[in-house]
């Protein structure tokens, strides 16, 4: 299978097509090597399994987003823009925990919850095994990830307070956020004779960045919460803890403790995708019951699969569908202005600055075979946004339509820009020739594996 945090591939006996792998019998499961026994049974699973990986690799996510998203702007600038506005305000669902919702919102609260599920649980197993566990490598992705959060803040703040427009100051934290899917896809396809590290350095940030945005979500952009509610969310999650930790995991026992959690959650005023993360956190993050894999693993690769390419894709056609032709008031304004800059500005900045300081004045470095020069590209993929930072105008501007347009054309155009000039930059830093010890460590680098090798 494709290990999501190194780009790798590693072969598992517990993998299997069951959205919950610990559930299944390792010696039924086929593997991309098992031969054909002749009745194409085997045939047919690994069939199933190349697709299944397809749809994981960081490329296919970003091609995916990048067509629905293009298909919603082209959709909403046509003679029968109107359709696509009417479809996505069709309301569904039940009455109760206000769940009768429009299309909209079921990909904003509903699906979404699916990626920030897989968040948790990538945040999980970095934490407990992964490159978060060990501050010495972690101090300086996690201070870039600081530094490109606050810059961009600042910048939009700079730009809009100058303005005079008081009333959308309230979207300071759209610029703040980095696409993890869009920028991996950008690396893989673009940084191809890069350190694999580049690989790591940008998950660790942009899983840090993440974090922050969650907190950013769950605390700035909830006006009303509902302890009650709150509270019912919280024990079905230590439910869901306790039922992930059994010997045997079911998906039909799992999800709709899930999703009574998801449900308290929206409930209580709290976004619901913070049930998504709370879900995925308590997964654990080590091998138990025997078993050679950590349930996170096992679960990121089962659901990733339907958070790249159906959660992410649906919601960027939800939500990118500005209207240029008809829309309200023009869409050059400060806080157009103030998120593109701080996109394509205020996170190269950020980075870059927060990492030279952290290697300039303190005895943390940076990861073996990488360097500064390399940490420029990857500083301008964060300015990648998309994704949450669409969701977080919509958060932002949830009743403003003089400000969403404008903030989700600046997101389109300024992540366009910064995943363009990304791109050109990595391609540069391939070409260029490498010093034995690129993060002036002292020790001669030793982690050549190389992006695409």
């Amino acid at each position: 299978m494709i290990n999501p945090r190194s780009g790798t591939t590693q072969s598992s006996e517990t993998d299997s097509t069951d959205p919950y792998p610990a559930d299944s019998d390792a010696t039924d499961t086929p593997t991309a090597d098992t031969p054909d026994t002749g009745d194409g049974r085997w045939r047919t699973l690994n069939r199933r399994e190349r697709f299944r990986r397809t749809l994981s690799l960081d490329t296919t996510s970003g091609i995916l987003l990048l067509a629905f998203a293009a298909v919603a702007v082209i959709w909403a600038n046509t003679p029968w823009r109107e359709t696509y506005h009417d479809l996505l305000a069709i309301e569904v669902g039940p009455e109760a925990l206000h769940l009768h919702l429009s299309l909209a919102h079921w990909a904003a609260d509903g699906l979404l919850a699916i990626f920030f599920f897989v968040v948790g649980v990538e945040l999980k197993h970095e934490f407990v095994a992964g490159s978060l566990r060990d501050m010495r490598l972690a101090g300086v992705p996690i201070a870039a990830a600081v530094g490109g959060m606050v810059t961009p803040a600042a910048i939009y703040l700079l730009i809009v307070g100058l303005s005079g427009d008081s009333s959308a100051l309230h979207g300071w934290a759209i610029p703040t956020a980095t696409d993890i899917a869009f920028a991996l896809a950008v690396l893989a396809i673009c940084g191809r004779g890069l350190p694999l590290a580049l690989r790591t350095f940008l998950l660790t940030l942009a899983v840090v960045d993440d974090l922050l945005g969650i907190i950013v979500i769950a605390t700035v952009y909830t006006d009303t919460i509902d302890l009650l509610m709150l509270g019912a969310a919280i024990i079905a999650v230590v439910v869901f803890a306790a039922a992930v930790r059994a010997r045997r995991t079911h998906w039909w026992l799992l999800l709709p403790i899930a999703l009574v959690a998801w449900g308290f959650m929206h409930a209580s005023g709290v976004h619901a995708t913070v049930a998504g993360v709370l879900l995925g956190f308590v997964v654990p993050a080590k091998p138990i019951r025997g078993e050679k894999l950590s349930r996170t693993e096992l679960f990121e690769e089962s659901i990733r699969p339907w958070s790249s390419s159906v959660a992410l894709p649906v919601f960027a056609f939800a939500a990118a569908g500005v209207s240029v032709v008809g829309g309200e008031g023009s869409l050059v304004q400060p806080v157009s202005i103030g998120i593109v800059a701080g996109l394509i500005v205020g996170k190269i900045v950020g980075v870059m600055a927060a990492t030279a300081v952290m290697v300039r004045f303190t005895p943390l470095r940076l990861p073996d075979a990488i360097g500064l020069r390399d940490l420029v590209p990857v500083g301008m993929l964060t300015g990648v946004g998309f994704t949450v930072a669409l969701l977080i105008a919509e958060l932002s501007f949830e009743d403003d339509a003089v400000h969403s347009a404008p903030a989700k054309a600046a997101i389109l155009i300024g992540s366009v820009l910064a995943a363009g000039i990304a791109a050109l930059l990595l391609r540069w830093d391939a070409r260029q020739a490498r010093d034995p010890d690129m993060n002036r460590d002292g020790i001669p680098d030793r982690d050549i594996e190389v992006i695409g090798g």
